[in-house]
Order: structure tokens, then C-alpha cells, then sequence
């Protein structure tokens, strides 16, 4: 399992970072992100203390790789793409920008903005365009698909219009709480019922594994 968009203490996650891996390790986890939510509020103090605890656990820790990210949160549109860049230069190997679900009140163009700004992964896209996906595709960012309760409302379309415009899907869990972690058959699930075949189900767990080696591989 791999799982690029969790959440620990350090924004609003219920786990300190080191007992959020250990409880994904024994899910089964091979690969997990940490991509706590900031805005310009918190940047600087989050993104750091994430690439060092990674930086730490990688070298001690065994059957599971951990990336430092962070996911851009409910930010005007307008200030992605500096936030994107200091969010990076802060050590993010790996960002994420929330996108316009359906369940909370983002700022309307925020999905466009984040898929013009360099990021990874746009997160819980909500109602998506043909458009935006379109220029999803263009930008090689890759569109999520979510196991969490509400965001996941709106797989459905997510997923279809990534099968139309070729559009890249990767499926997270966006972990706030243990229970929120997810065995490998219950990712499968999740992306059979977001309408998704058989080897669609496989794409999208490879699209993760590419997206995650690509990451390690900056790092090298």
C-alpha cells in the first residue's frame, strides 16, 4: 500500500508522526507521505520539522519509506504557486494542494490555480472540469481519488473524466485518525467502486508507486 496524503498533529491529524507510520506500517504500508495542511501561517514551522523527522525515520526505520509533503489548504488562488515554491524550498518533496471538494467552501478556481503552480497532486478535486483534467494530463499532476468520507463523494466523476482526458488518478486515504488507514484490498475497493476495471484499479496503484520512486529518486 502506498499512500501519498496523510495528516498527523502537526496541522490537524490526531497522531504524532512516528506512531502514524508505525500504525501504517502494520496496515501494510510500504510507502507514506506526511503532508500536513499550511497555509503562509504555519510553512515555516511545519514543512521543516517534517523533512527532518523523515529525514530521521528513513534511516532507522525498516519496511516502510516516509516523504515529507505538505498540502496547501484552502489558500486564496492566487497565492499557490509562491506557497508551492516555499513550501519546496523548505524541504516538501512532495505537495499537494486541497482541491475543491464538494464538502467544505475552497476558493472557486482553486483547481485551476493549483495545476498552473508545479505541484503533484491535486487533492479531492470535487466537480472538476473537462478542462481542468485536461490541463491535469498536460501538466503530468496527477488527480486523487479519496477513501475519506465525503471527499470521496465525487470519485465517481474524477474518475471518469480522467478516463476521458487521460488524466493520471492516484488513490490516498488523507488520514486524520487511525481508523482512516486502509489495507491494499480496501484501496482495491475503493477504486472498483469509483466505477474503475480491473486493470484500471491496477493503473492507479502503479501511477502511486511511479509517483513515489519519482519523488525518492529526486532525492538520490
Amino acid at each position: 500500500m502506498i499512500d501519498l496524503h496523510t495528516h498527523s498533529f502537526l496541522s490537524d491529524g490526531q497522531l504524532c508522526p512516528a506512531e502514524l507510520v508505525q500504525r501504517a506500517k502494520d496496515k501494510g504500508y510500504k510507502v507514506l507521505a506526511i503532508t500536513d495542511h499550511i497555509d503562509s501561517s504555519n510553512l515555516d514551522l511545519v514543512v521543516p520539522r517534517i523533512a527532518k523527522f523523515c529525514q530521521e525515520i528513513n534511516g532507522l526505520a525498516r519496511g516502510i519509506r516516509v516523504i515529507p509533503g505538505a498540502e496547501l489548504t484552502h489558500l486564496p488562488p492566487a497565492s499557490i504557486e509562491k506557497l508551492t515554491r516555499r513550501a519546496r524550498e523548505k524541504g516538501a518533496k512532495l505537495i499537494l494542494v486541497h482541491g475543491e471538494t464538494i464538502m467544505e467552501p475552497v476558493p472557486k478556481g482553486t483547481n485551476r490555480a493549483a495545476l498552473n503552480a508545479g505541484i503533484d497532486i491535486l487533492a479531492h478535486p470535487g466537480i472538476i472540469s473537462e478542462e481542468e483534467a485536461r490541463l491535469a494530463k498536460q501538466k503530468g499532476i496527477y488527480l486523487e481519488i479519496s477513501s475519506r468520507r465525503g471527499h470521496s463523494l465525487t470519485n465517481g466523476w474524477v474518475a471518469k473524466l480522467a478516463k476521458q482526458t487521460g488524466a493520471k488518478l492516484v488513490l490516498n486515504t488523507d488520514t486524520h485518525s487511525p481508523e482512516d488507514l486502509i489495507t491494499l484490498e480496501e484501496a482495491r475497493k475503493v477504486l472498483q467502486g469509483a466505477g474503475l476495471s480491473f486493470e484500471e484499479i491496477e493503473d492507479v496503484l502503479r501511477n502511486s508507486e511511479e509517483l513515489a520512486e519519482r519523488v525518492f529518486g529526486e532525492e538520490k
